[in-house]
């Protein structure tokens, strides 16, 4: 996949909590028609969720979210089996299982390696705190998408733009050391950060591209968007739209991570007619 031009990752959760209820999905016939949806609006990527990560979800077992992922997964592929599928867990078995099983192409990572799931929340098996471990053993979730061999979104769960750098650069080396090489950066909005740090980090997107790795950006219908409103997800479509733009014209973001592909893919279509043109003006 040519990550030149921003690619539209379209969300298709297969959980009963996520934060969003729009996005959820249960039985076979409603996770095809999303997966279907994704694909006719443009999207390039589904992203597949089997555990919600939103502040007070239920804490799912690793076989529970297994099986979710697996029904997911069958149903997918049979009405896409040509799909780039990416995998948001934060669990290397089930990597594993969608890579191999299913031909999965990416792994989404939103603990930043932590097999204890810290989403910059509460750790669920760690009420007391949620900070990623620093130590100098390699994550298992990176030792697995290392030997899995296939891209890794690695999402941070810290509260700003030089925490998250430093972590970064740590973290990219221990992958590349381990043989990963694709490897995308999410800063997480929404995880670990308040609301004027999720701004704080809008602002400096542009900053991350020293560290000259693809960026994902995942901002649809969060916190940040509707608390600044005093409404709910159900009206944050147009301030996630706005977020995408900024976000590709300050940061050159290659990945959109959106509940709404549709129009996600027309802001995308528009900011590429725009440079398109400014490139060509002087002529």
């Amino acid at each position: 996949m040519h990550l030149g031009e921003p690619q539209v990752m379209g969300i298709l959760n297969v959980t009963p909590d996520s934060f969003y209820a729009g996005s959820r999905r249960q039985t076979e016939s409603e996770i095809a028609a999303r997966a279907d949806q994704i694909m006719a609006e443009g999207g390039s990527i589904i992203d597949i969720g089997a555990f919600s990560t939103r502040p007070g979800a239920a804490i799912v077992s690793a076989d529970e979210e297994m099986e979710r992922m697996r029904y997911a997964l069958v149903t997918v592929r049979k009405v896409q089996p040509d799909a780039v599928l990416s995998i948001d867990t934060f669990r290397p078995e089930v990597a594993k299982m969608a890579v191999e099983e299913f031909g999965a192409g990416i792994v989404n990572d939103v603990s930043e390696g932590n097999v204890n799931g810290a989403f910059g929340g509460v750790d669920p098996t760690n009420p007391q705190g949620n900070t990623v471990k620093d130590n100098d053993v390699y994550p298992a979730m990176f030792r697995m998408v290392a030997q899995l061999g296939v891209p890794y979104i690695l999402m941070s769960v810290k509260p700003d733009l030089r925490s998250m750098m430093i972590a970064f650069a740590k973290e990219v080396q221990q992958l590349r050391d381990l043989g990963a090489k694709d490897i995308i950066l999410d800063p997480g909005f929404g995880f670990g950060k308040t609301l004027e740090q999720n701004y704080s980090l809008l602002a400096n997107l542009g900053k991350l591209r020293e560290m000259q790795l693809p960026l994902l950006v995942g901002a649809s219908r969060k916190s940040m968007i509707f608390r600044l409103f005093g409404t709910t997800p159900d009206g944050a479509l147009n301030g996630t739209t706005v977020i995408n733009t900024i976000s590709m014209l300050q940061a050159g973001a290659s990945i959109l991570r959106v509940h709404d592909v549709k129009q996600c893919v027309e802001a995308v279509t528009i900011v590429k007619e725009m440079l398109k043109c400014a490139d060509t003006s002087g002529k």
